[in-house]
């Protein structure tokens, strides 16, 4: 996990645009997309995440958000689990070792578990003030960012905030990879915004 990690999340576009807007993203750059489709019915979860698996190329890893049924049935690369759905070890006995699984984390209690448990890798934030999830909590900050960093050996992605005008300030505490939502879809030009952030991410 390294580099920009774009989110596609149907709170804002239509889940009728999500593999055109996947595409936008891939032309820009993207290799890492995560699907995510709160609020959804399954079924229909599960057929935007197999379209998004037949459309995107090869080398761009899918990851689905909160459903690791739906990541393996899907043939995605992996899952991202919150703190309220299931334990990286229960979800790891269903995907075996060689899917992905990604744990979202608040504090350095959470994310050291989370690296306990077999977690690949790691979201830790929100780093800065986001409006993208409405339980979202306090910001952590920078200080804090790079103290989970320094404590982990598996890779952490920064989220919460990012976009274009701060991100040189998150990739300078040394994580991974930043992971974006609502700078990337709200922009009018999707392609050219994924360009210069991967360009600014390092990949």
């Amino acid at each position: 996990m390294k580099g920009l990690y774009t989110i596609l999340d149907t709170a804002f576009i239509e889940p009728s645009k999500a593999t055109e807007v996947a595409l936008k993203m891939v032309e820009g750059g993207a290799r890492i997309i995560q699907l995510r489709a709160k609020g959804l019915p399954s079924r229909e979860i599960f057929h935007l995440a197999r379209d998004l698996r037949v459309a995107l190329p090869d080398d761009c890893t899918l990851i689905i958000n909160d459903r690791p049924d739906i990541a393996l049935l899907a043939g995605a690369e992996g899952v991202h689990l919150g703190q309220d759905d299931l334990p990286c070890h229960v979800a790891r006995r269903l995907l075996g070792r060689d899917m992905i699984i990604g744990i979202s984390t608040h504090n350095l209690t959470e994310a050291l578990e989370a690296e306990r448990e077999g977690a690949d890798y790691v979201a830790f934030g929100p780093v800065f003030e986001t409006k993208t999830k409405r339980d979202a909590e306090r910001p952590k900050g920078l200080k804090a960012l790079k103290e989970i960093k320094e404590a982990l050996s598996i890779p952490v992605i920064a989220i919460g905030g990012i976009n274009e005008g701060n991100i040189k300030d998150v990739l300078e505490t040394g994580v991974d990879g930043v992971a974006m939502v609502s700078d990337i879809l709200t922009s009018e030009d999707i392609t050219g915004k994924v360009e210069r952030l991967v360009s600014l991410a390092g990949g």
